[in-house]
Parts: structure tokens; sequence; C-alpha cells
């Protein structure tokens, strides 16, 4: 992707133009009055979302991207707009190297490789006898030939080695299919087929680039069922969404999305003429790829099947953390995170409710007319919980009364419109029939705040679970973690040589949930691994500029650090260790849920959530070991 193309990625035009320009919605397109010449009587300037370009229509006559548009307000020339909206996108300006023009053209030929893979698996599952049995398994699925051929479905033959021949043939080296993805290594050497009796299909941008594979089973004994492409330098399944290549027009057009699971969710509705969904790929739903679908819409529409939507469910995703998420294939309903990005990006997201056991193409194949129903129907996200909960429930019980509120309380403080919250209170109080009244004193103090911003007038303090009004408790012993090592880069190693004396997986970004911590726990260990800068120099120079004030604020809050080294190492410790403690007890209490539900159903993965359990809580002892070595009288009085 080249410099341009990633700035036009991150930034919508749409946005830009708005800051100078107030733009109302007129169908798919927004309009106003042109800010380069007088007019106030017809608003003749349109931006144009779906090709991120803009036009005046009248005096100008001119139009563009978000380029020429900045260069044309500020005067500029190219170079001090592109520097310009570079910086604003956190993208890191660097000359065209030979070294990048080589890169460029590596890319340009790892994608005729993957295109000519596509051409190989089609030929595969229409060509060979082979094939027949993905021919069989899509025509159960009910789709057309005319389908098939437009997201040119293949088939990946039962072969260990038949891919590589066929493409060392064509004069691609085992590097460029490794490269690709399309082969895997041997433990003791060598490569082979990743893909073998598999239906493949063909992953593509956006831009309806190709970038990897997804791959289904059609042997039912084979495991896992749905297997991607491995992350490479074109496939990041965290930035891609299947379908949206095709779907974008139709999401533009009917301002709406619908996100489902699995691709033949995207497949089959698409043949019955539903073409505004797109499918996640395996990974919770992150900001990057909503920001993405944003530019198309402001209504998302979640598309859960009837388990995952279950009350089970939604109590586990009441208190499942980020790091469950990225273990599981499975979509989990997560409404706190549904929120925060609901606020975020000011889009309205809803849930939509599949029958029991029918995934969104059964839906359209067996009633077109039902899925439209649905659609229209999906509810609120706080609405679903609310209901979900309350399902089945005795809710003239009022610890059933109790138990509910207590969950749906917290949701509904999160919202930051002050009507919503409001109208959501009364929705709860006649749900459980409870005076508004005895909801408001039962409700918790509200601890509004910005997802990572911490009070700077707030004095530091030793423990970071001391500050509760500003984090809650997990997050605090993040910001604590993140405060210090920004001042002390060097401290990780020194981390993980003290979690190894006690048998504990080494420090890891995934540890915090958080994901502005995140990037700042990678940015850090990217200063440790150059040789050029001092680590702390390097985060200063390469600080995105959108994270500078979040990280002055957490070195305020670690500005009173004892400045003996051991000290501050003992403090880090700490924190950190009560982190991952807090993390345990919170995943424990997860599986110990799933486990009791699974023993009044009879469920025979009781068992695997007591292994799991005991995992956990092994782990848990090794904490509360080497917590001893930092809660000495010493340690305790710094």
């Amino acid at each position: 992707m080249s410099v341009t193309d990633e700035i036009k990625d991150r930034i919508d035009i749409v946005d830009l133009v708005s800051e100078s320009v107030e733009l109302r919605r007129a169908g798919r397109n927004f309009t106003g009055f042109c800010p380069f010449h007088h007019n106030v009587n017809t608003p003749a300037f349109v931006v144009f979302p779906d090709t991120q370009t803009w036009r005046c229509f009248s005096e100008c006559d001119e139009g563009g991207d978000l380029f020429s548009f900045t260069m044309k307000k500020e005067g500029w020339e190219f170079l001090e707009a592109l520097k310009h909206l570079a910086e604003r996108a956190g993208v890191q300006l660097k000359p065209l190297t030979p070294k990048a023009l080589e890169e460029k053209e590596e890319h340009e030929r790892l994608r005729g490789l993957l295109e000519e893979a596509v051409n190989f698996f089609r030929h595969n599952l229409l060509q060979t006898d082979a094939g027949k049995s993905g021919t069989s398994y899509l025509q159960k699925r009910g789709l057309t030939e005319v389908t098939i051929e437009t997201f040119g479905l293949g088939y990946a033959p039962n072969s260990w080695d038949s891919a590589l021949d066929y493409f060392q043939s064509k004069g691609y080296s085992v590097e460029e299919l490794r490269d690709t993805g399309l082969v895997s290594e041997k433990e003791g050497g060598g490569v082979y087929d990743r893909f073998r009796h598999r239906l493949m299909i063909p992953i593509r941008n956006r831009s309806g680039k190709i970038a990897g594979f997804g791959a289904r089973v059609l042997d039912p004994e084979d495991l896992p069922k749905y297997l991607n492409s491995p992350q490479t330098q074109l496939f990041d399944k965290g930035k891609l969404l299947y379908g949206l290549d095709f779907a974008r027009k139709s999401i533009r057009e009917m301002d709406e999305v619908v996100i489902v699971e699995g691709y033949m969710g995207v497949i089959g509705p698409y043949q019955h003429g539903f073409r505004n969904i797109v499918a996640q790929m395996g990974t919770a739903l992150n900001e990057y790829q909503l920001r993405i679908l944003k530019r198309y819409t402001g209504r998302f529409i979640i598309a859960m099947d009837s388990d995952a939507a279950g009350q089970k469910a939604t109590l586990r995703g009441l208190q499942i953390a980020r790091e469950a998420l990225d273990r599981t294939p499975e979509m989990v309903f997560d409404p706190r995170g549904l929120l925060h990005q609901e606020a975020r990006l000011k889009a309205d997201i809803r849930v939509l409710t599949l029958p029991e056991g029918m995934d969104p193409d059964d839906v359209v194949n067996q009633a077109p007319d039902e899925w439209r129903d649905l659609v229209k129907k999906a509810q609120p996200v706080v609405a679903h919980v609310m209901d979900t909960l309350a399902k089945d429930q005795a809710l003239d019980d009022p610890k059933v009364k109790s138990a509910i509120a207590s969950q749906v309380l917290p949701l509904i403080d999160d919202i930051p419109n002050a009507i919503e919250r409001d109208a959501y209170l009364q929705r709860l109080s006649r749900l459980l029939k409870v005076n508004e009244r005895a909801l408001l004193s039962y409700r918790p103090e509200r601890k509004r705040r910005p997802a990572v911003r911490i009070n700077p007038k707030s004095p530091p303090v030793k423990d970071p679970a001391a500050r509760e009004k500003g984090y809650r408790t997990g997050e605090a012993y993040e910001a604590h973690c993140v405060g210090i090592l920004l001042r002390e880069p060097e401290l990780i190693y020194k981390v993980d040589r003290e979690l190894g004396k006690d048998g504990l997986a080494r420090f890891d970004e995934k540890d915090f949930q958080n994901t502005d911590f995140q990037i700042l726990i990678l940015l850090i260990k990217d200063a440790l691994v150059q040789g050029d800068e001092e680590p702390r120099d390097y985060v200063t120079n390469h600080l995105p500029d959108a994270f500078s004030e979040i990280v002055s604020e957490l070195l305020i809050q670690t500005e009173n650090l004892d400045p003996k080294a051991d000290k501050v190492l003992e403090d880090l410790m700490r924190a950190f260790l009560n982190l991952r403690k807090w993390q345990i007890i919170k995943n424990n209490d997860h599986y110990r849920y799933l486990q009791e539900t699974s023993h009044e159903n009879g469920d025979f993965k009781a068992l695997e959530y007591q292994e799991n359990i005991t995992h956990y809580l092994q782990e848990k002892h090794k904490i509360d070991k080497a917590m001893k070595r930092y809660t000495s009288r010493t340690a305790l009085n710094h």
C-alpha cells in the first residue's frame, strides 16, 4: 500500500471536510456550500463517501480527493498537504528508496501468484473428478454456477504437494509460496501444501485486490472447520472484512451493513439479492474494521446465532476480557465493547438474532422475507441484553430482578447520551416492574471518563488500584505499568527475568486489554530492539500525534516514583502481577459459570472447563508466591 493510499485509508474525507464545511446527508452523499467561493443559496458542493472524493458543481467546477481539498483550502503544494495529512493520519513519510520500489514489485508478484492460485483451485473444482466433492457441497448450499464464478470459489486437492509442484513449475520459488501462505513449514525442514481437500474461498480487500484464502473442510472429520491464510505481507485478517469489495456499493445505497460470521453468510444472501453483508474472519470485531465500514454507513447490524445471542453467552460477554476474545474463533457478544465502539464512532450498532440452528444463508434460502424482517427488527445493544437476560426468567423473583439490574445498569451508565440513558432506565423499570427511584438508588456512582484518559490533576499515588475513580481496577494496573515503562523501557527485560524465576509467562502486550496501551507497549518493544537512539528518545520521536496527550498524562501519574531502581522494579512487578491476578480471577469466574451450566445440561465439556479452572488456579498460586517477594515491609512502605 502506498503512503497516499495509507493516508486515505486512515482519514475519511467526510470527517475532513466537515471540519470546515457544514454537510448534510443527501441520499448516499453529503452536500454543503462550497468553501472556495461565495454562495449562500444553493448547496452545490458534494462529498462522495463511496469514492472518497468531492466536487463543486457551481462556480468552481472543480473536484478531487482529500489531498486536492487540503491543497485548495490551505493554498499548499502537494508535498505540504502530504506532510500535514500524514501527520494527522500517523503515517511516517519515507523516501521511495530502491528497497521500497523492490518491495512494491515483490507485493505485486505475490498478488499475481495468489491470482494464479485462484485459477488453480477453480480448475480443480470444476475440471477434476476430485473437485466433485466441492461442487456437491456447493449445490447442497444452493449456490448457482454464476455465484460460484462471481466469488471465484475453488477446490484444494487432497495432496501434500499438488500446489507446491504446480507453482514451482510456473517459476515461483518456495519462499514466494511461503510468503503468500500457500505452503507451511515441516518440522524437520521443507514445506507442504497448507490447504488440502478443502473448499477454497478467495479473500480480497475492499478494493478487490487478492489478499489470501479461507478454506472450509469437506470431510466432517477434518479440523479446523475453517482455515485462513496465515498472517503475511498481504493478509491481515484484523484489517479485512470478507465481501466488502462486493458489498460497499449496496451498503452505501441502503445506509446499513449487516455483519455475519462465515463466508457462506455473505455468499448465500448475495445470490438472493442481499448485498450489504460482510463477514468477520474468526476475530473479534475491532475499531479499525468498524471505522472502515463507517465510511459507507453509520448503522451496523451484527447477526448472531441463537446460541451466541442466548442468555449464557450474554453473561459470558459481560464478563470476558479481550484476551479471551483473541483465544476463540467464535463471536463473543461483548455489550460493553459494542457500546464503546458505538460512542466513539457515533454509530448505531444493533443486534440481529438468527433462528435457532440457522445461518444467514439458511434463512435466506428458506424465506427471503424472513431475513428482511429479522434485519428490520434488529435491536439496540442494551435492549438486546435486557430481553435476553429476561427471557425465561421468573421476573417476579426479587433476586432475579436484582441480578438483571446489576448487569444492565452498568451498560446504561456507559451510554453517553443522557436521553438514551433515561429511556433505557424507564424500559428497565417497566421490564422488572421496579420503581425508577429504586433503580437509581441501586445504581453505582457513575464514572464517566474517556477510554484512556487519566486526569492530570489527580495526585500521583503509590497503589494503582486506589485510582478507581479514574479507572476500573484492571485498567488502573495497566495504566500504571505503561506509565513506568515509558520512563524506564529497559525494565521489560528485568520483568521477564523476574517472571521466569516463578515459572510465569513472559511480559506480553496481550496482558493489556486497552488497545491504546497495547500500541504503546509495542512501541516500547520496538524502541528496545533498535540501536540508533536511546529507547526513551525513540518512543518520543516515533510517538503518533494522537498519543501525545495520553502519554503526558501517564507520565504525570508516575512522576513521583522512588528514584531507586530496585524500588521502581518492585512497583512495576506489584502492578503487573496484580493485573494478571485480576485477569485470572475474571477468566476463572467465566469458566466456573460455563462448568456449572454444562453440568446442568449434561454437557461433556464440563471436564474441559475444569482443566481450564485448574490451570488458572495453578497460575494464581504462582502469582501469589511471586507477590510475596514484592510485598515486604520495605516494599509496602514504598
